[in-house]
């Protein structure tokens, strides 16, 4: 055989060597679980969804910019918004809400829960309030309504009781709230409105709105959200006579949205954590069985408070 010949044979037989051997190892070859750099990364499912709450009270004055330090935070927390009453100062009037809410938290509207405080029945009625957030403020022809978030079944009061009839265990309110919780089959269950029945702050403990916390009790509900103190405040479970027991409700105070903090003062029974230094929010995440909370503050704050507890 002449050298030409021979020379494309080998050719042809050391290429059809190198072909079987790739095509070998392609046939063996599997993706790395792992992810090092220069290999083949099996795509991630994303984590499961999860049920936030994240808001706070006492929020938005014109000329102050702690409201938007604390929207800041809101806006980078996906979830439902709540907020804990006065949420436009000083009188919660129409042009409040559109001049000093609105430029802050007014951007998170669409998914708000709100609640009034006293400063909003500053305008007759609480009139700026139900403007602004329209059938949200009164989906049911009333300021208390509740809603279903996540697992969780969330009911919104008005503890401005001399404005809405009372708030006494013969009140439409209270009568409202029994027949509410009787009707949900929801495992936990969260109340929000502005005046805490126990607070070391300022304004100190409400008992008007003891019958509230009576009926959510009874009704085995778990956690309490309010506003009205300047300041956060967390609280161990307990009954409506104070009593410390595990199948409490337990109460955050966030009156932390924008306005002037306030200090403290006698320390009420069952105060686990306190703080008045720093603006910022409450975010729970609402998990069928229970609930993660956490303060988160603005930026160059410090204080933080975190934890867990579980459903009744």
């Amino acid at each position: 055989m002449e050298r030409g010949p021979l020379r494309s044979a080998v050719v042809l037989a050391i290429v059809a060597v190198i072909l079987t051997l790739a095509i070998a190892a392609l046939l063996t070859w599997r993706p790395k679980a792992s992810s090092p750099v220069g290999t083949f990364v099996i795509p991630q499912l994303p984590a499961p969804d999860v049920t936030v709450l994240v808001g706070a009270g006492d929020i938005a004055e014109c000329g102050d910019d702690d409201d938007e330090r604390t929207a800041d935070i809101v806006a980078a927390i996906p979830g439902t918004v709540f907020l804990a009453g006065d949420n436009a100062y000083p009188d919660g009037s129409t042009r409040q809400y559109r001049e000093c809410y609105a430029t802050s938290w007014g951007e998170f509207v669409d998914r708000t829960l709100p609640a009034p405080g006293n400063h909003e029945y500053q305008t007759r009625g609480a009139a700026g309030y139900v403007d602004y957030f329209g059938a949200a403020a009164r989906p049911a022809g009333a300021t208390w309504y509740s809603r279903d978030v996540g697992d969780w079944h969330v009911v919104v009061l008005d503890s401005n009781c001399s404005a809405v009839g009372r708030c006494d265990s013969g009140s439409p309110q209270a009568t409202w709230l029994a027949a509410d919780l009787a009707a949900s089959d929801a495992r936990c269950t969260l109340a929000i409105w502005h005046h805490p029945v126990f607070s070391s702050g300022d304004h100190g403990n409400h008992d008007f709105v003891r019958p509230f916390w009576q009926i959510l009790y009874d009704e085995g509900a778990d956690v309490v959200i309010n506003g009205h103190d300047h300041d956060y405040e967390r609280f161990a479970p307990q009954d409506a006579d104070r009593r410390p027991t595990d199948g409490g409700l337990r109460q955050f105070v966030v009156g932390t949205g924008g306005v002037l903090l306030r200090g403290f003062g006698r320390v009420a029974a069952n105060s686990e954590v306190r703080d008045s230094s720093t603006h910022g929010v409450l975010r729970l995440t609402l998990r069928e069985d229970g609930y993660d909370w956490s303060f988160v503050p603005v930026a160059g704050g410090t204080f933080t408070d975190a934890g867990s507890g579980s459903c009744s």
